[in-house]
């Protein structure tokens, strides 16, 4: 069976694996899902990730980041799903926190950070939100 939206999988398996404490979390491979970990890594949200190939499958495997014992993200949330898109010009981009968090962006030039994207001067659909 096909799965209808791999992007909250994604973000399910990282609250599933922090709140139980796990070092890293295993998922199946897109280039969506390697851009949104690419994103976390750099506003230091994971540790770091990597891409596993067996055989013919990829996997993505992300390192998650805690502090003092507790999970660095302690919110993310999906935004923009495939039954409800949200897109965004770059003045109406959302504030995470007043700026404490981070709202993952799919613009025209990539996949980046709400930050970027003001710096870069565009806008796109607002992927998720993490604090």
């Amino acid at each position: 069976m096909s799965m209808t939206d791999p992007i909250a999988d994604m973000l399910s398996r990282i609250r599933n694996a922090q709140a139980v404490g796990k070092p890293s979390v295993s998922l199946p491979h897109s280039k969506i899902k390697e851009a949104i970990a690419r994103v976390l890594f750099e506003e230091g949200y994971l540790n770091g990730y990597q891409v596993s190939a067996e055989g013919a499958k990829k996997s993505l495997i992300l390192e998650l980041k805690y502090y003092r014992g507790r999970p660095v993200i302690e919110r993310i949330e999906r935004v923009s799903r495939p039954g409800r898109r949200v897109y965004r010009g770059v003045d109406e981009l959302p504030r995470v926190l007043n700026g404490l968090g981070v709202a993952v962006v799919s613009t025209p030039k990539g996949v980046m950070s709400d930050r970027s994207a003001r710096r870069a001067r565009v806008g796109g659909e607002v992927l998720c939100i993490v604090a």
